[in-house]
């Protein structure tokens, strides 16, 4: 409900914007939509397909839908075939095949014209965990040759194959970073450490400057602190001294999951 697939049907053409511009390639999509979608390769969440129709005869229909030229009709199919893996069930009828071999077709659609940009909208939706994994890969592969916009809710997803993040809440974007950015983060005011022979909980708590101390089991805490860099060389110093045998000390990285949680609703994530 925070707006994705609606942000989707506007970028694609399908949905009219009520207000802002829309530039595919310095196109404008309301000015020259014809133009525009030339660009565009869109697979909504859920696939247009004829079910009646084999593969072959599906991505043929499509290739004219999109204007390709007729000579180049064959050669498009086949790409688009061979591209999403797609060749062992061309002679099969759509709606015989599994749902993943559907997506499959579904994004072949989309990218029979070669266009620069491809929009997915939760396109592993319903699938089993080897069919995400394929598809996947596929967007991965997608990835070197044309610019992708996936929208999912699903996390491991986005970290799977996205390299940039953008959040979207109640229909306002609330967050746009890189994924490496993302993984690179640490929270400069909190430390995780472990120790062959932890100290109670209380003792740690006690050192100057640490605020809060929650243990995490098995020898190992989340320390709070008001910076940490200094922290670091006190708890070292603390552990030589008490024998508590340091195993692990290091800052505590934002997840992606502890991002999105902040942001869509004002509460931290479980640590």
């Amino acid at each position: 409900g925070a707006g994705k697939s609606t942000t989707m049907q506007m970028l694609s053409g399908v949905l009219a914007p009520s207000a802002g511009r829309i530039l595919i390639n310095d196109i404008d999509l309301l000015d020259h939509p014809i133009q525009a979608k030339k660009q565009l390769g869109y697979l909504p969440e859920k696939p247009p397909l004829y079910n009646e129709l084999t593969v072959n005869e599906y991505l043929a229909f499509c290739a004219q839908l999109r204007r390709i030229e007729k000579r180049q009709h064959k050669k498009s199919v086949e790409l688009a075939l061979q591209r999403c893996d797609l060749m062992d069930v061309r002679h099969r009828v759509i709606g015989n095949l599994s749902k993943g071999y559907q997506q499959r077709v579904g994004i072949a659609q989309a990218i029979i014209h070669q266009p620069a940009v491809v929009i997915l909208d939760e396109p592993t939706v319903g699938l089993d965990p080897i069919q995400v994994r394929k598809i996947r890969q596929l967007i991965t592969q997608l990835s070197e040759q044309h610019s992708v916009i996936l929208s999912t809710h699903i996390l491991p997803e986005v970290q799977a194959v996205c390299n940039r993040v953008q959040i979207i809440n109640q229909g306002k974007l609330v967050f746009s970073d890189s994924m490496a950015n993302i993984n690179s983060a640490a929270q400069n005011n909190i430390l995780l450490v472990s120790f062959d022979r932890p100290p109670p909980v209380d003792q740690l708590q006690a050192i100057a400057g640490i605020y809060d101390a929650t243990d995490l089991t098995q020898g190992r805490f989340r320390l709070q602190a008001e910076d940490a860099h200094p922290m670091g060389e006190l708890i070292i110093s603390a552990a030589v001294a008490q024998d508590w045998g340091l195993q692990e000390l290091c800052y505590e990285k934002q997840t992606l999951e502890q991002t999105f949680v902040e942001l869509t609703s004002g509460e931290e994530a479980l640590k």
